[in-house]
């Protein structure tokens, strides 16, 4: 190998690491995605759908959004950024470098984190300062400062920790707990439980939980459902071909509550913009992939 190979391969970063949020916080963070690419490949990804929101903190370069879920969004840069519920893909892209720490968020603890319900985001993103505000320069500087993965994840701890018992005693930071007992069955049976269902076991009328459910969730309770059951379909996809098996669209479907594989491939055009094995084709390497 030459010289300049040798250098170019040197120059190559590709860094992931996760981590889980302490036990207090694991009702309201899923966990945290730390990444660093550079002299890789320019490439673009899908922020696709999925039953959290989002939160990024950059560490180099801002965050690029070519599209956002909400088409009438205008594309923009982000050194930190907060994205609520959707049911359409976020198109990110870099030119071969891109760095930060991702979060998952339940919307059951927006309220607290947040200061906000979920549905307040939904279908959009908004730069983190807008929702947190000083505390997202704050967090990304002290991001910035920290030299490993291990040391970021320890300030997220902190900030998020402190956070949460602040929300905690304000007046207002909880869910009910007729709508908190939908998303969970929701969660807990894969999205399999119908909106009467639901109504019928927290005593509410359909009309009145689909409204209260999507003022603190961002969706209905028949869209959650649908976006609960594509990610659960998505990380077994990725699962399978992670560990080397095939993909097995077909008893995928059946085992993720799909009537069939078509259905399945039509959900996935709908919600990802595209068929499963474009999806796999397109995002296999990629950070948020990888993690999930």
């Amino acid at each position: 190998m030459g010289g300049s190979q040798l250098d170019q391969a040197a120059a190559v970063v590709n860094e992931h690491a996760f981590r889980l949020p302490p036990p207090g916080l694991r009702d309201l963070v899923s966990g945290y995605i730390g990444f660093r690419q550079a002299g890789v490949e320019p490439a673009r990804h899908r922020g696709l759908p999925s039953p959290e929101l989002t939160l990024i903190f950059t560490l180099d370069d801002p965050l690029v959004l070519a599209s956002h879920p909400d088409p009438a969004q205008a594309p923009g840069t982000y050194d930190s950024i907060a994205g609520g519920l959707h049911t359409a893909p976020a198109i990110i892209t870099h030119e071969g470098r891109q760095s930060g720490v991702q979060l998952g968020l339940s919307p059951l603890g927006a309220r607290m984190l947040l200061g906000m319900p979920a549905g307040e985001l939904a279908e959009i993103d908004v730069a983190a300062e807008e929702v947190l505000g000083s505390l997202a320069t704050e967090v990304r500087d002290r991001l910035r400062t920290a030299t490993t993965w291990p040391g970021r994840f320890a300030i997220l701890d902190e900030v998020l920790t402190a956070r949460a018992a602040r929300g905690a005693a304000r007046a207002g930071a909880g869910v009910s707990p007729e709508v908190a007992y939908a998303w969970r069955k929701l969660l807990r049976t894969g999205g399999a439980t119908a909106v009467g269902v639901l109504a019928a076991e927290t005593g509410w009328s359909e009309r009145h939980l689909r409204a209260r459910f999507r003022e603190e969730t961002g969706l209905g309770p028949k869209a959650a459902a649908r976006v609960i059951r594509f990610g659960r379909a998505r990380r077994e996809l990725m699962r399978r071909v992670a560990a080397g098996e095939a993909p097995g669209l077909a008893d995928l479907a059946v085992a993720c509550g799909y009537f069939d594989q078509a259905h399945l491939d039509r959900e996935f055009g709908l919600l990802a913009g595209c068929a499963p094995t474009t999806w796999l084709a397109e995002e296999f390497r990629n950070f948020q992939s990888v993690a999930a």
